[in-house]
């Protein structure tokens, strides 16, 4: 596996890489001329065949509800890599197998039993990637592995619409306000306040795109208690207002 600005990396039986939005290229030998690789794939199929089966490598893509997926992938390593050697790869093992099976079994119910094993294979990878020491020291899943500042994510994930401040969250994590601000900032890359807003434009935009509710009432659900004040950040976030939103994403 090869990604821009890393060098190359070796993917034995077992290993599982997790893909953000970066360029990548597979190869047998990092030497080697690139080529396209979609004619390697057979008509609606997501494995790849060169030379044989010999080697069979299983590929997926994960979806996001709209708007969630700027918002989940900046928060995200481009490149998650847990390998079959990792003492938390156990699950993941297993769950490999369970998809092979199912694969080779090819019965009715397969497609959605694959599917439901795909999305726990992708929780189970972030799981082993965070919990893997060293490797998880900036973004959201660096955070999320802190106990303190994992409890200040929860609380803030729980309850956005709180009046949340700087000094409120630094007591959630049991810290002063300029160690948590600086320890936030650090983990996360943006600081605390900045991730709150982002969070709550993002479940905004959703909602609004939805046609939940008025504009009105979806700037109270998420925190703001001026229309106005929500139109201008709304603006300022996505380029456009929350009524043009609504009626363009209609």
């Amino acid at each position: 596996m090869m990604l821009p600005g890393r060098p190359p990396q070796l993917l034995s039986a077992g290993d599982v890489c997790l893909l953000g939005c970066t360029a990548y290229t597979i190869a047998s030998d990092p030497a080697l001329p690139p080529l396209d690789g979609q004619p390697f794939y057979g008509a609606g199929c997501d494995t790849a065949r060169l030379g044989g089966d010999e080697t069979v490598s299983i590929g997926g893509t994960v979806t996001f509800a709209p708007g969630h997926a700027d918002f989940l992938l900046g928060m995200l390593p481009d490149f998650l890599f847990v390998p079959r050697s990792s003492a938390a790869s156990g699950a993941i093992s297993t769950i490999l197998g369970l998809m092979d099976d199912e694969a080779k079994r090819d019965i009715i119910g397969s497609g959605i039993v694959s599917a439901r094993l795909a999305d726990v294979l992708l929780v189970e990878a972030i799981r082993a990637y965070a919990g893997s020491v060293g490797q998880v020291e900036i973004g959201w899943l660096g955070a999320l592995s802190d106990p303190r500042l994992g409890r200040v994510l929860r609380v803030i994930h729980g309850d956005i619409a709180q009046p949340w401040t700087v000094a409120r969250l630094a007591g959630v994590a049991g810290m002063s306000r300029a160690a948590f601000s600086a320890a936030f900032t650090r983990r996360v890359g943006q600081p605390p306040l900045a991730y709150v807003r982002a969070w709550r434009l993002t479940i905004a935009r959703v909602a609004v795109a939805r046609g939940d509710d008025t504009v009105a009432s979806i700037a109270g659900q998420v925190g703001y208690t001026s229309q106005s004040a929500f139109g201008h950040a709304f603006k300022r976030a996505f380029g456009r207002p929350p009524k043009a939103h609504a009626f363009r994403s209609s």
